[in-house]
């Protein structure tokens, strides 16, 4: 976790490329594609998760529809006296309301602990260049503290969405010396390297203490996003809330059928879908977006994110060699 060896810096094993991610469509895209492309799409929406159980309560609606064509009694009455009640009405729009808003809560949370963290890397990799290096074995460990920094990202959105730590980050990590506990998130244990290195410029005269002040500042604020990350994470739903509103909308949607075949006969089964397509396709929404940190196309470009940070950093470690910044990856190569 300490000082980096000489031999290790100098035998980085080979590794191969990192995998580009896919740039898919963002939401503000699709808001500037037409109108009726945008209503009709089904990549993003979501249809797929509530089509099952809209057709059921569709199928329902038709069976007490024939039902009630042979005159069986299924039409009941008092129902309109129950379904539409205001009080009902109001508490279940209620309760879709706020549970929609909480989940887009968690999301704007999300995006701005993200944002955090996009501008803290890109503050602390400038502060990071302008330290006074000479030898060959000071210029590498620079470099490998602001590499550790695009690495920085790529941990936490991996541990974000519970996934190993990709093989092109093991030369790093190996070079790097870090521990690889399950108890400490890596994020964390880099932040610790870096803070390492940067007391180590300190005590040889290459920062002044005002500077590795203000660079320890930017590493809290990088901790600060990754601990706002596992909250929003972290953090449910209640169970009873979500338990009350899907009991809530199950007595809606199961009587709606038997109140309004009297008056709706052979269409009781198309407006029970539709009403029913509404009301599961709210309470989706909100358990779509309140995970921001996913691969789905409503949830935050990560990918992207974090591929234009390791570029913002490669940019800025110097290139003795004379190679174009963009030619250099981000994993170093044993070239001998």
């Amino acid at each position: 976790m300490g000082s980096m060896e000489v031999q290790e810096i100098a035998t980085v094993p080979q590794t191969p490329e990192p995998k580009q991610p896919e740039p898919k469509q963002s939401n503000l895209n699709a808001e500037h594609l037409p109108w009726l492309q945008v209503a009709f799409q089904l990549r993003g929406s979501v249809i797929p998760t509530v089509l099952p159980r809209v057709f059921f309560y569709a199928t329902l609606g038709i069976v007490v529809s024939v039902l009630d064509y042979f005159n069986s009694p299924v039409a009941l009455p008092i129902l309109g006296s129950i379904i539409p009640n205001v009080v009902f009405n109001l508490v279940l729009g209620l309760l879709l309301v706020f549970r929609t808003n909480t989940a887009y809560e968690r999301f704007w949370e999300g995006r701005k602990c993200v944002e955090t963290l996009i501008v803290a890397v890109r503050n602390l990799s400038r502060h990071l260049r302008s330290v006074s290096v000479q030898s060959p074995i000071e210029r590498e460990e620079q470099a490998l503290a602001l590499r550790l920094l695009g690495v920085f990202a790529i941990v936490t959105k991996q541990h974000l969405r519970r996934e190993p730590i990709a093989p092109e980050l093991a030369p790093l990590i190996r070079q790097a010396q870090l521990p690889q506990t399950p108890d400490t998130p890596m994020s964390l244990e880099i932040t610790l390297w870096i803070s390492d290195y940067l007391q180590r410029q300190q005590q040889q005269h290459r920062l002044h203490m005002s500077q590795l002040t203000a660079m320890n500042e930017l590493l809290d604020h990088l901790v600060a996003a990754f601990s706002g990350c596992e909250r929003v994470l972290t953090t449910p739903m209640p169970i009873a809330y979500a338990i009350h509103l899907k009991q809530l909308m199950l007595i809606y949607c199961l009587s709606l059928p038997f109140q309004i075949v009297a008056d709706l006969g052979w269409w009781t089964g198309l407006v029970a879908a539709l009403v029913s397509f509404t009301l599961l396709g709210l309470e989706e929404i909100g358990i779509e977006i309140e995970n921001p940190f996913g691969h789905d196309l409503n949830d935050l470009p990560l990918d992207e994110i974090c591929a234009d940070l390791r570029q913002h950093v490669e940019r800025l470690i110097p290139t003795p060699t004379g190679l174009a910044p963009e030619n250099i990856d981000l994993i170093p190569r044993n070239h001998g």
